[in-house]
């Protein structure tokens, strides 16, 4: 019994060993997800991808690409090191419903394949300045730029320049069957697997002009994750959520302002603005915006300080909800601010704001609730019948009071004045 089982345990690390070496020997295809806009922090994991790509050796880089654009300049970086990548770069637009739109068209075409998954579509990437006003000029030269910089590689790669400088002149868009007729894409994939396995043995031309064989068939697939800094950096580049995360750090140091000693809120509220501060540092920012911004808390902290019965308050309003809706100067709508978070936020923000103002109004106008001078004024109970002087009960305490007019047992009496321990007391009228 003990040699069968010594005997099974040992095939089992045969198997495993085997299982080992088998992936060891198939190639190694790093496999990177981008599914959100094009900004720095999609830069940074792209260019980390590629880097461990190079370091591994590995046969091929498949960015899985499902974005609708982004920042030209982050763009720009992103196609430069696929072209620069020593490993080849597969970029495949998928699952289906993905798309390559503006930016990510760009991008597509910068691979040494460009593969689409049915049922997807690409283009549409005539460059977008918000907020900005160009002239015919200046608009005239931002778009031979962006057709120039996307010729200089489809031609290259064997593509369809015409094509591919429609998309950017007439924000034309393509699925992919349409891509693949026109020469813009070379593989139309439903999954990554069968991607790989169509494309193997095949030769492409580098950039620099080297010839490379793919192999791909039943490659070892090693994803790469974002780090947790990438993932936080990366939900906090919508700027919706970024605006959120602010004015909460805002109205946070604005309670601590009101309720001094607390820590907590001035503390967490420090935190967030910082966050959402680096993180819209990282976007096409409106300076201008900006101040308004400041405009808008100094306004709140000043009708804390000096009540202006909500004049400043609704300013600050004004001066928050304008400042948050023109504050991101994006090219495509998923990197601006909307309208419903400006005025959420905004409004919200000062209701809030309104709201602990009265609170601190009434902090100021009532009486010192330290020493016994806060008795004055306030209603008690006679303990006994007072004829000149007896006692009452006020806030849990016995006193010893005197009274002009005679008051019976159980009677409300009002204090009217302290002589040290004794107070003077009038009947309730």
């Amino acid at each position: 019994m003990n040699r069968r089982r010594f005997a099974s345990f040992l095939v089992a690390v045969l198997l495993v060993m085997s299982g080992h070496a088998l992936a060891d020997s198939s190639p190694r295809v790093i496999v990177l997800h981008l599914r959100d806009t094009i900004q720095p922090v999609s830069e940074g994991y792209v260019a980390r991808g590629l880097d461990r790509a190079a370091a591994e050796h590995a046969s091929a880089v498949v960015i899985e690409l499902d974005t609708p654009g982004g920042l030209l300049t982050s763009m720009r970086a992103i196609a430069r090191n696929i072209l620069e990548s020593p490993v080849p770069v597969i970029v495949w637009v998928g699952p289906t419903s993905a798309r390559a739109g503006s930016a990510g068209f760009f991008l597509l075409e910068a691979a040494d394949i460009a593969a689409m998954a049915p049922g997807t579509n690409a283009g549409a990437a005539h460059p977008v300045v918000e907020g900005v006003k160009l002239d015919d000029t200046m608009k005239m030269k931002l778009e031979n730029d962006t057709a120039a910089f996307l010729r200089s590689y489809t031609t290259q790669r064997g593509r369809n320049p015409a094509a591919a400088e429609d998309a950017v002149r007439q924000s034309k868009s393509y699925t992919e069957k349409e891509a693949k007729e026109l020469g813009l894409i070379d593989v139309i994939a439903p999954d990554i697997p069968s991607l790989l396995n169509a494309v193997d043995g095949r030769t492409v031309t580098r950039f620099d002009g080297s010839r490379v064989i793919l192999h791909t068939h039943s490659a070892f697939l090693e994803n790469v994750d974002p780090t947790v800094r990438e993932r936080v950096l990366d939900r906090l580049m919508d700027p919706n959520l970024a605006v959120l995360v602010l004015v909460l750090g805002g109205l946070l140091i604005y309670i601590e302002f009101n309720a001094p000693g607390t820590i907590i809120p001035g503390a967490l509220g420090t935190l967030l603005v910082l966050l959402s501060l680096f993180a819209l540092n990282l976007l096409p920012l409106h300076y201008a915006s900006g101040l308004l911004l400041i405009v808008a808390f100094a306004l709140m902290l000043l009708e804390a300080k000096f009540p202006s019965h909500g004049v400043l308050a609704i300013a600050g309003i004004f001066c928050l909800v304008l400042g948050l809706l023109t504050l991101v100067n994006g090219p495509i709508p998923e990197m601006r601010v909307h309208l419903s978070t400006a005025l959420a936020t905004g409004i919200g923000f000062g209701l809030i704001t309104l709201w602990l103002v009265r609170i601190a109004l009434i902090a100021r106008r009532n009486k010192t609730l330290v020493g016994t001078d806060r008795l004055v004024g306030q209603t008690a109970i006679a303990s006994d019948a007072i004829h000149l002087e007896g006692q009452i009960f006020i806030h849990g305490e016995w006193w010893k009071a005197q009274s002009s007019a005679p008051i019976d047992k159980g009677e409300s009496v009002r204090v009217t004045a302290r002589k040290g321990l004794l107070l003077l007391v009038e009947p309730m009228k």
